[in-house]
């Protein structure tokens, strides 16, 4: 709002579809026309795809509150993780291609979802489409939008397009999927991921620093919360990458801690990607949660180790949100249940 009152905002927007003319939106950089609609390596071109939206309540609690969080699910994806849990909607370019809109679509829709209650705009899967989306904020702005933007990223960002969305971004909420850059190229088929989304992180962080800010009812409006999938076999290195967060960020960054992982889309049925065929054990939990204490994290959110398998869906009740403060919890190693 105030880049909107200071005419800042249309500029930032001008300066994102630049990008677009040889695209350099995320780190894959292909170089298509995509304001021409030419397809990029996303397989997306001019207009945003939305697979759908809703308010979801299966987000971390300060984000989906009692009315819910205002999510648009953006259809395509700049990576191809084999384990993905949406990849009907990231990796089916060809039927997403008839859930293209327009940007004022778009606008509309997150105007439609603040009327309804929700209490942020949570774009999940957003890299791809940056510029359509700073366009169709601008516009929704102009026309009333007063409620945080969530940016739910796998972050493998542009550090340019970041800096680009500095003030446009409430809450930044990435993944950290790897701490090695062949486990990237593996599992996501991207070129660099521990490094690019390392870098992005560095950026989102300067934006907001290690505090959250939370409105009178426990709300987050503003923030960085970093999400860590436990993958089987250590596949994600959590451990080497809460150290590098702890000495290049801070201990006192928010961690949501994320157990819902389990086999499906070419990891349940490919023999290259045996290392992802199952789901996580109590084991391999239990020593996540226990390097969070170990290593002085103290702020964030917990998934429920039994309730995790239920996160990705759209009808959650009140009683079976997955999240919990990660304060509520003691070490694993001390538990009694």
């Amino acid at each position: 709002m105030e880049l909107l009152a200071a005419g800042e905002l249309i500029k930032r927007v001008e300066a994102l579809e630049s990008l677009l003319e040889s695209c350099t939106v995320c780190p894959k950089d292909c170089g298509n026309n995509r304001r021409n609609d030419e397809i990029a390596a996303c397989y997306s071109g001019r207009l945003p795809v939305v697979s759908s939206y809703t308010p979801h309540f299966g987000e971390e609690p300060a984000l989906s509150g009692t009315h819910g969080a205002g999510n648009i699910f953006f259809g395509n994806c700049n990576l191809r993780c084999v384990y993905c849990q949406n990849y009907q909607i990231s990796q089916t370019w060809k039927e997403q291609k008839k859930n293209e809109v327009s940007h004022e679509r778009l606008a509309e829709m997150m105007l439609e979802l603040q009327a309804k209650g929700c209490h942020n705009i949570g774009f999940v899967s957003p890299t791809h489409f940056a510029p359509q989306m700073a366009r169709a904020i601008s516009i929704a702005a102009e026309n009333g939008l007063n409620i945080p933007i969530v940016y739910n990223t796998n972050a493998y960002d542009s550090v340019e397009v970041l800096r680009l969305l500095d003030g446009i971004v409430d809450i930044y909420l990435p993944d950290l999927k790897y701490s090695e850059n062949d486990a990237g190229f593996t599992f996501s088929k991207v070129r660099g991921y521990t490094d690019h989304a390392r870098n992005a992180l560095i950026e989102m962080h300067r934006q907001m620093g290690d505090e959250l800010v939370f409105d009178e009812n426990g709300l987050l409006r503003r923030g960085l919360v970093i999400r860590m999938l436990v993958l089987p076999n250590d596949i994600a290195g959590i451990e080497e990458n809460l150290v590098w967060i702890r000495e290049n960020l801070s201990p006192k960054v928010s961690i949501s801690l994320m157990a819902q992982y389990y086999a499906t889309n070419k990891a349940a049925n490919d023999s290259r990607y045996i290392l992802l065929s199952r789901k996580i054990s109590e084991r391999e939990w239990s020593k996540a949660v226990d390097l969070l204490d170990q290593l002085g994290f103290e702020n964030g959110f917990m998934q429920e180790f039994d309730s995790a398998s239920l996160y990705y869906r759209p009808d959650f009740t009140d009683s079976e949100k997955p999240f919990k403060d990660i304060r509520d919890f003691e070490p694993a190693g001390t538990c009694t249940e």
